[in-house]
C-alpha cells in the first residue's frame, strides 16, 4: 500500500519534467534545428539583360549565388570586349554541344562582302545602310558635321543652292537610323539623321560620297 502511495507522490514531477534533459535550461531555445528537406529552385535554362544604349565596352561579369550552408558568395570574370547594345546579353546553362565542337573544328572565315540597303532617294543625294554604317552617294560637298542629342542625332550640311521643300522620311523600326530630315538655307542644305540611341561616329570620303560608321 505504501509503495502505491509514493508512486502517486512522484507521477506529477514526471509530466512536469523537460522533454530533452541533454540541453541546459536557459539555452535549449536558442539552438537552431536542423532539418533534411531542401528547399527546390527552377533549374537555371537562360537569363537575359538588355543593357543602355550608351554601353559599349562589357569589363566585368559578376555572378552572386549561394552556397549549400546558405552563404552569399559572388565570383567575377574580367573580359573587356566591345558589345552591340541592340542585343541582349546571356547566362545560360543549356547549351548545345554539337556547336561548340562545330565552332572548335571551324575553317578559317571569310568575311562577307557588305550589303547596303537603299532606304532614301533623292535627285541629288541617296541614302543606304547596313548596320552601324550610312553611306550617303552625293557630289555635293559637305561643308561640316556634329552631333546633337535630345534625340541624338548627326546633322550634316552640304553645299547646293536649292529651294526644294522641307522633307522627311521616317526608317522602319529594324533600322538605327530613325529618320532623315533635309531642309534648304542660303547656299547649302542640311540632312538631319536621327539615331535609336547614343554614338559617336566616323566620317570618311569616298568616291561616290560619305560613309559614316557609328561608334
Amino acid at each position: 500500500m505504501i509503495k502505491y502511495l509514493l508512486l502517486l507522490f512522484f507521477i506529477p514531477f514526471l509530466l512536469i519534467a523537460r522533454e530533452n534533459p541533454f540541453f541546459p535550461v536557459n539555452d535549449a531555445e536558442d539552438i537552431p534545428l536542423s532539418t533534411n528537406q531542401v528547399e527546390k529552385y527552377p533549374q537555371l535554362k537562360r537569363a537575359t539583360m538588355k543593357l543602355p544604349s550608351t554601353a559599349r565596352v562589357l569589363q566585368t561579369v559578376t555572378v552572386e549565388y549561394k552556397n549549400l550552408d546558405g552563404s552569399i558568395a559572388k565570383k567575377s570574370i574580367e573580359l573587356n570586349n566591345a558589345i552591340d547594345w541592340h542585343l541582349p546579353l546571356f547566362i545560360s546553362q543549356n547549351y548545345d554541344t554539337t556547336e561548340v565542337k562545330n565552332l572548335s573544328h571551324s575553317k578559317k572565315v571569310i568575311p562577307e562582302k557588305i550589303r547596303y540597303k537603299q532606304i532614301l532617294k533623292l535627285p541629288f543625294i541617296t541614302f543606304y545602310e547596313s548596320h552601324k554604317r550610312l553611306k550617303i552617294v552625293t557630289k555635293d560637298k559637305m561643308l561640316r558635321s556634329f552631333l546633337l542629342v535630345k534625340p541624338h542625332r548627326i546633322v550634316c550640311d552640304f553645299k547646293r543652292q536649292t529651294d526644294i521643300r522641307s522633307y522627311i522620311k521616317k526608317i522602319p523600326s529594324l533600322s538605327i537610323f530613325k529618320k532623315i530630315r533635309i531642309g534648304t538655307h542660303d547656299g547649302y542644305y542640311r540632312v538631319v539623321i536621327e539615331l535609336d540611341g547614343y554614338y559617336q561616329y566616323k566620317v570618311k570620303k569616298s568616291n561616290s560620297g560619305y560613309l559614316f560608321t557609328l561608334i
